[in-house]
């Protein structure tokens, strides 16, 4: 599945959309619960498709 135009989300959007602590988002992630895209500064970024289908 190719994801090249898909927008990003930051974690603390990610957060405000599950209602977590950013830090619950980082713990998804780390558990392979959530697929972050690494910006190359090293920050997690998220795929808004990817969240959108986990909400539903």
């Amino acid at each position: 599945m190719e994801h090249d135009n898909d927008q990003l989300m930051t974690p603390a959007e990610v957060a405000e959309a599950f209602r977590v602590d950013t830090a619950t988002v980082t713990r998804w992630a780390r558990a392979g619960l959530l697929n972050p895209v690494f910006t190359l500064g090293g920050h997690r970024r998220y795929r808004v498709s990817e969240i959108n289908e986990r909400l539903q």
